[in-house]
């Protein structure tokens, strides 16, 4: 059973970090793209970033140079991360990671999500 849990949300100031965690447990898809997905107050679920199992990476136009995805494979289960710099009040939204079986771009597994508020 697949089951993915997030942590590392929390209430920062503007221009301040944070770092989300994945834990992917029973996830053992190797040809499957993993990503974080935002859902602010009254707006529809956006992606923020992809990672691909070669390590591609695509990133939404807000998180560039701002946030980055990456995976600790060497762990079981894997952990899947989100570093977030430079935070700005807009970025306040409910944070979920998200799993697929492969990179079709349908995301099978979702966790419960993990809130980020980011005040000015």
């Amino acid at each position: 059973q697949v089951q993915l849990v997030e942590s590392g949300g929390g209430s920062v100031q503007a221009g301040g970090s944070l770092r989300l965690s994945c834990v992917l447990s029973g996830y053992s898809y190797t040809s499957g793209c993993v990503a974080w997905f935002r859902q602010a107050p009254g707006k529809e679920r956006e992606g923020v970033a992809a990672l691909a199992p070669n390590g591609d990476t695509n990133y939404a136009d807000f998180a560039k140079s701002r946030f980055f995805i990456s995976k600790d494979g060497t762990k079981n289960p894997q952990i899947l991360y989100l570093q977030m710099d430079n935070l700005q009040p807009d970025d306040t939204a409910t944070d979920s990671c998200a799993a697929e079986t492969d990179c079709s771009g349908v995301f099978t597994y979702w966790g419960q999500g993990t809130q980020v508020t980011v005040s000015s």
